[in-house]
């Protein structure tokens, strides 16, 4: 890593989420989200309110960020930012805010993949008490992504396995909404199954070959579950909510584990990461540190670098940073970009 002190100023809009980040070097001086709260009642995130709130939020979340982090203006050296993938109304007004940033003061910019960032936020100087070596595999899981990445190098990353139709996160809101939680229903789940008996009842398992993932028959067999106990006892669920979440949160953690354990076995890694929002799942984060025990070394990175935030696109955006790879004005915004 380099000796020279760069600062970077970081910007994601991939969803719902303004946030913007001020770092030097890899130590965060400033981490700022402004949350929507407005997708609530609407059981998930719209697209067009999204990025009506990004238009209206980036500015201050920008202006709060350089101010916590008690620099000038003139001392940021580059401004990265999410290029994608994401919700294609969000990026573009990150992308084109980015671009003004850095034209206006003639500095570097620096288009970053999303969910790689989400992989080297493990580097940010206070992400966790130890950096993973490379190379390490990375359990990376979220609303819309669930994969196992091997990663060589900061810029050298290959999907050796992902879902093939649901993510992690989706298969987590989904139940909760069969459960009647409101959303985001993934964090009650965590939150309930803390209480709740993981094993009271049993979900079955998708036997999918190889490294890949998949959720929807999970969901399937929860609900057809749901409806036939429900037709017995109509009070079912709120009578066994939190040994629900508990049993629902279970099978899914187990999914995730048993299959970064089969990529460990084939690719002769034992260094084991996780990253997305998924990641701050405390049974997820729990069924990780158990891995210790068979002599995997693992690595959990602080609740605040799970979930989307600026701080990770301007790690990303200082490794870019120091191999000159940088963007010119003609780059765009891509919802779907690609490894």
């Amino acid at each position: 890593m380099s000796s020279k002190a760069t600062i970077i100023l970081g910007i994601e809009t991939s969803c719902d989420d303004t946030s913007a980040a001020v770092l030097r070097n890899y130590s965060v001086l400033s981490n700022v989200t402004a949350n929507q709260l407005i997708h609530e009642r609407y059981g998930g995130v719209v697209p067009e309110l999204a990025s009506r709130s990004h238009q209206e939020n980036i500015v201050q979340v920008i202006d709060a960020a350089i101010i916590k982090a008690k620099i000038a203006l003139g001392e940021i050296d580059a401004v990265a930012f999410t290029q994608g993938p994401g919700l294609m109304g969000s990026l573009l007004v990150g992308a084109s805010f980015a671009k003004t940033f850095a034209l206006a003061r003639e500095i570097p910019l620096i288009a970053v993949h999303h969910m790689k960032a989400h992989i080297l936020a493990h580097f940010i100087e206070d992400a966790g008490n130890q950096k993973p070596e490379f190379p390490f595999l990375c359990l990376t899981v979220s609303g819309g992504h669930t994969q196992i990445v091997q990663v060589n190098g900061p810029n050298e990353m290959e999907v050796i396995g992902k879902t093939i139709d649901d993510a992690a996160g989706e298969a987590f809101d989904k139940a909760a909404k069969m459960l009647g939680l409101s959303y985001p229903g993934g964090p009650l789940i965590d939150k309930f199954a803390k209480i709740g008996n993981p094993n009271a009842f049993q979900f079955s398992k998708p036997k999918i070959d190889g490294l890949n993932f998949s959720f929807s028959g999970l969901k399937t067999s929860i609900l057809y579950f749901l409806n036939s106990e429900l037709k017995k006892t109509p009070e079912f669920i709120e009578e066994n909510l939190f040994d629900l979440c508990a049993s629902i949160q279970q099978v899914i953690v187990d999914i995730l584990i048993d299959k970064i354990k089969k990529a460990s076995k084939l690719t002769g890694i034992t260094r084991i990461a996780i990253s997305g929002g998924v990641s701050a799942n405390s049974g997820l984060r729990d069924a990780l540190e158990l891995l210790k025990i068979e002599g995997f070394d693992t690595f959990i990175p602080k609740f605040e670098y799970c979930t989307d935030n600026a701080a990770m696109i301007a790690v990303a955006g200082k490794f870019l940073h120091e191999r000159k790879i940088f963007a010119n004005q003609s780059i765009t915004a891509n919802a779907k970009l690609i490894w």
